[in-house]
């Protein structure tokens, strides 16, 4: 029986070895990685699935301080489209959308600044507080964060085939961004957890797309690196292979032929924006793989599509 019980407790210790050992040797080869984002701004737009889901939440939280105790600056940028549509319906208020993006009238920003900017703002640094981090929550109208001005929208129109403009309400799309308040919040250890809504120069209160918001702060930052959570694997070619890398130029062939379509085209739209203007690259990762900014930015491998 002494025997016996020896070799079982032998070949646990082996087994616990072996664990320990893989473990350190993820640790080894995510060093360089880390070394090469150590003090540099990373923009994590946040949202779809992963925002949803309990688990997936709650594992983003725990990459994200790990992040930020690895040296890393975050800044996470989030959106909330289910959540807001879920609270029109209970209001019966009806929601539309042209080009991917939701047609947003007086009744409509009121629910979606209480929406974003108030519960799943709220939700999210709680969960990166409870992570062990120190999050705080600011929307764009935050010191003047984010200045815009109403998205001008054309669509073809199918009888004349000509261009007209529509009207998307209270859409901006970001045209000054004062990065005062993250500057400060990035010399800390606090992580700011960013919903897109801005204002206008004259006051008026606009839903700005979340990834193009996070484009905006990204390039405004100079970040190293915009990475974009969707419930897909990445961008897709037209048999719904995924491609891995694309150039700026090659990402907007893909929205001129077709091939990206509805919320992709402003995810491919802020890519192609912000690496011209500044960001080194931005990648399209499938947020409901758990922790998948973890293997975008310490691996090899990397996740989803990188725009270059």
């Amino acid at each position: 029986m002494a025997s016996k019980s020896k070799t079982k407790t032998g070949q646990k210790q082996a087994t616990n070895s072996a664990d320990w050992l893989a473990q350190a040797h993820v640790l080894t080869e995510a060093l360089p990685f880390m070394q090469r984002y150590d003090r540099k701004t990373v923009v994590v737009k946040y949202g779809g699935h992963a925002m949803g889901d309990a688990a997936l939440a709650e594992l983003f939280a725990r990459d994200v301080v790990l992040l930020k105790q690895s040296g890393v600056n975050p800044i996470v940028v989030h959106g909330g489209g289910p959540q807001i549509a879920s609270m029109l319906e209970r209001l019966n208020i009806k929601s539309q959308f042209q080009n991917g993006l939701r047609v947003t009238d007086a009744q409509t920003i009121e629910v979606v600044e209480m929406v974003l900017a108030g519960a799943i703002n709220k939700q999210i640094v709680t969960a990166l507080n409870q992570a062990g981090g120190r999050a705080v929550g600011l929307s764009g109208k935050d010191a003047n964060l984010i200045i815009a001005k109403k998205t001008r929208a054309r669509k073809a129109d199918p009888s004349s085939n000509i261009d007209k403009a529509v009207n998307l309400g209270f859409v901006g799309t970001p045209r000054t961004i004062n990065t005062d308040v993250l500057d400060v919040m990035l010399k800390s250890d606090l992580i700011p957890v960013v919903a897109p809504i801005a204002t206008s120069e004259d006051g008026q209160t606009l839903n700005v797309n979340a990834d193009t918001a996070a484009g905006a702060l990204a390039a405004a930052l100079n970040a190293e690196r915009l990475l974009m959570l969707t419930d897909v694997t990445g961008v897709l070619d037209k048999k719904g292979a995924l491609i891995e890398r694309l150039s700026t130029r090659q990402a907007a062939t893909l929205i001129r032929n077709g091939t990206a379509q509805g919320g992709m085209i402003p995810k491919l739209q802020t890519a192609i924006d912000a690496v011209k203007n500044g960001v080194t690259a931005t990648a399209i990762l499938d947020g409901r793989v758990p922790h998948a900014i973890l293997l975008e930015l310490f691996t090899e491998l990397g996740a989803g599509t990188l725009v270059h």
